[in-house]
């Protein structure tokens, strides 16, 4: 019976990744316009992104209707499903780690401190970018492809686009994987991975700011999916409004096509055209979703985890009786 215990960590991550990958899941699905809004906006030239949010919407809906808010949905769902998947189970992993490692030095709270919550996230978040940066690639383009060809009639560019004249890529998540592949080869999967590590410490922000509250408010009270979601809230807005440069110039590498341009290069081209507030370009759709989004994936996560271990503990019931 003692050589089974060690087997119940390796359980918990998967019930906290599967819980992570609905949650991520169900809080995109309702938030996606806003990612739309902000990734077309980080993309396209400062005159083309120089409107309101309703306007935005409006005009967004008027060349391409309702559908043109979703473009680049069911990649989005497979990558958040992906994402979430692969950065909960290293975060708990490496939780169970470090509570391990406090249990058998005898502290006398195995809750991680804020080094702790800092290393668990940048080793989870490492893994998750490596992992899943051909998902996102894929899906920004996906997500502005329609706005290129529109913004091409109004004389609007996207960096390092290819002309109007040519062929827009197909609208499938695999047309456009494999239009990719074929006209920029396999390197374009990688396009934006050095800002998108650097973004690692957006998350290392956010579930560092977030456990540390939530430690505070379980010495007073029982932790609840409305305090989840509001200390979700509270991290995720500060951790994306600290890191949102990076999260344009990622966006922009993305559709950068075969243009060869680093990180530094593409922040300081930015700047050159159109001054510092050009790095912030869709920070208000794009702070709202993130926030809704971290909100309700902590609101969701806690019940999806509950529901996962029930689930899991039934079919273990079921297999031993039968």
């Amino acid at each position: 019976m003692s050589q089974s215990k060690p087997v119940m960590p390796q359980n918990d991550n998967v019930a906290h990744a599967l819980a992570g990958a609905g949650g991520g899941i169900l809080s995109m699905a309702l938030t996606y316009p806003l990612i739309t809004l902000s990734t077309r906006a980080q993309v396209e030239s400062k005159r083309s992104v120089d409107t309101t949010f309703l306007a935005a919407i409006q005009k967004i809906v008027a060349r391409e209707g309702i559908s043109g808010l979703y473009s680049g949905l069911s990649s989005a769902l497979f990558g958040i499903s992906v994402t979430n998947f692969v950065y909960y189970y290293w975060y708990e992993w490496t939780r169970a780690f470090f509570e391990a490692a406090a249990v058998k030095a005898g502290r006398a709270s195995k809750k991680l401190t804020t080094v702790e919550s800092m290393i668990a996230g940048a080793i989870a978040g490492s893994a998750t970018v490596i992992l899943t940066n051909p998902i996102w690639v894929v899906n920004t383009r996906m997500t502005t492809r329609k706005a290129a060809s529109a913004a091409a009639a109004e004389e609007a560019s996207l960096p390092g686009a290819p002309p109007a004249t040519k062929k827009q890529p197909p609208s499938t998540t695999i047309g456009t994987l494999l239009a990719l592949l074929k006209n920029e080869g396999p390197q374009a999967l990688f396009a934006g991975v050095v800002p998108a590590l650097v973004l690692v410490i957006n998350p290392i922000l956010q579930y560092t700011l977030f456990e540390q509250m939530k430690n505070a408010v379980e010495k007073r009270r029982k932790m609840t999916a409305t305090l989840a979601f509001f200390l979700g809230a509270a991290g995720k807005l500060f951790a994306t409004s600290v890191t949102y440069p990076y999260i344009t110039v990622k966006s922009q590498m993305h559709v950068a096509g075969g243009k060869k341009e680093g990180m530094r290069e593409a922040i300081n081209r930015v700047v050159r055209e159109e001054g510092y507030a050009g790095l912030y370009k869709g920070i208000g759709p794009k702070v709202t979703q993130s926030v809704l989004t971290a909100a309700f994936l902590f609101a969701f996560k806690d019940v999806l985890y509950e529901q996962t271990v029930k689930l899991r503990r039934s079919v273990t019931r079921s297999k031993a009786l039968a």
